[in-house]
């Protein structure tokens, strides 16, 4: 539901992902060593591989969405422990009696083991979540909430947002058509406006989520709504369930009951996203420390060649459609950051004898790998343009702000299918967006892969690189 959110904010919360996910294994291995050694027990170097390989098939799952963890209560926690637990011991017990290799080791001992290993699942699953608690508490930002059609769905949902606190989702109310007094509006539920207001009032103030709850006869209204939505990064969630519309990264979960359907949002949820992350981090590391000699270089050499500073510094859009200072070697004689910026041309006279050099082997994106490490960036993903381009466009093409649900990358599929450069045409940037938009349809490691590899071809032959 709200896992894309709550995964991106922070690399800390990557992390207790990460913990999430090895602790049922490491928990239950090191009791089984714990307790063999109390027992003087020695396992086979067989017995022992297929407790271990057991163990990390049952144990090692991708967990529960984050916030679905974050709203279990501790009964509920602890009875899929007990369950998984229950189910791995059925499977040992099996083998065992089938081999006949639990003659081997004594009675008291297995069930010590047996017993005493889910305590401590229990005992240690309870406090990752509490730790996890605090951590996105502490590192994500509340987020607001709207909801468009009051019924008993939307009800029920925005109090379970609201009473679930560490998901950090603010609700500000609800939109209809039909009046308070004909709804009969709860007294903790606030009614904002009509339909019609929906869209003005997520752009103005800022709204991060929007779920429709809208009967599905009422097919055009939201049709019409995601229209108007089109201009903003705002997440939008359907319910209940419906595959009738265009949608990014659609996909379906539940909410206190409730099907819901992401029909916009980032592709970056769950393990997805803490993949790219790691990726990210490692690409940008491993290209910073080796490519810090040429890096210095050509800090140098644009110095020499042109008056003015080595590095450019711009704002653009990055992540929701908020600013970022982009890095970038200066290639021009120029540092453009106003209301009004010209794209650069084949035969631009701004640009320096060395910044040509530099741009047409992309070399002074290089510095972008710092705006990757902080986090503002990723390797792969829609470029960033600057915040003039990206105020002029947003007004002309249907769209274009969804772009913004994922972090602006160094190279992106636009690039390496040729609409780069130069967009002196509108259609020339709708092509982009087009290309943008596909990528957030249909990410995966291998697609990123293919960007990078085609990227490093491109470079030697790509005529539109000035």
């Amino acid at each position: 539901m709200t896992e894309p959110v709550l995964i991106k904010r922070s690399f800390l919360i990557a992390l207790m992902v990460i913990l999430q996910t090895i602790r049922g294994p490491l928990v239950a291995s090191a009791a089984l060593y714990g307790f063999a050694s109390i027992w003087h027990i020695s396992f086979g170097a067989s017995a022992q591989a297929v407790i271990e390989t057991l163990i990390f098939l049952v144990l090692l799952r991708p967990p529960l969405a984050l916030s679905s963890q974050l709203t279990w209560r501790p009964g509920m926690i602890a009875g899929t422990v007990v369950l998984r637990w229950l189910l791995l011991m059925l499977v040992l017990s099996i083998i065992g009696y089938s081999t006949r290799t639990t003659r081997s080791y004594p009675w008291l001992a297995l069930t010590t083991w047996y017993f005493g290993t889910p305590v401590l699942l229990i005992a240690s699953a309870l406090g990752v979540s509490q730790i996890m608690r605090r951590v996105i508490l502490s590192a994500v930002s509340s987020r607001k909430v709207i909801f468009a059609g009051y019924n008993r769905a939307s009800l029920n949902i925005a109090r379970t947002l609201a009473s679930n606190t560490a998901l950090r989702l603010q609700v500000e109310g609800f939109f209809d058509d039909r009046a308070a007094d004909r709804l009969r509006v709860e007294p903790d539920a606030r009614l904002i406006g009509k339909l019609a207001d929906l869209a003005s009032y997520a752009r103005e103030q800022a709204i991060d989520v929007i779920y429709i709850a809208l009967p599905i006869r009422h097919v055009q209204r939201v049709l019409d709504l995601l229209d108007d939505l089109r201009d903003t990064t705002t997440s939008i969630y359907y319910i209940p369930d419906i595959f009738v519309f265009d949608l990014i990264q659609a996909r379906s979960s539940e909410l206190n009951g409730y099907p819901v359907v992401a029909m916009c949002e980032t592709p970056f949820y769950g393990y997805r996203g803490l993949t790219k992350r790691m990726i990210d981090i490692g690409v940008s590391v491993c290209v910073l420390v080796f490519a810090s000699p040429l890096l210095l270089l050509i800090g140098v050499g644009v110095k020499l060649t042109s008056p003015g500073p080595a590095l450019f510094r711009q704002r653009r859009y990055g992540l929701d459609g908020q600013e970022i200072i982009v890095y970038k070697f200066r290639t021009m004689t120029v540092t453009e950051d106003g209301p009004v910026v010209r794209q650069a041309s084949a035969t631009d006279a701004r640009i320096t004898r060395f910044g040509r050099i530099l741009r047409r082997y992309s070399l002074d994106e290089l510095p972008q790998f710092v705006n990757v490490l902080q986090g503002r960036m990723s390797v792969v993903g829609p470029r960033p343009h600057a915040v003039a381009h990206n105020e002029q466009y947003r007004k002309l093409i249907k769209g274009y702000m969804v772009r913004h649900k994922v972090l602006p990358g160094i190279t992106g599929l636009a690039q390496i299918s040729g609409a780069r450069g130069e967009t002196a045409k509108l259609e020339e940037m709708e092509a982009r967006v087009k290309h943008d938009l596909d990528y957030l349809r249909h990410w995966s490691p291998m697609l990123d892969l293919k960007i990078v590899l085609l990227t490093a071809r491109k470079i030697f032959s790509d005529t539109k690189a000035y």
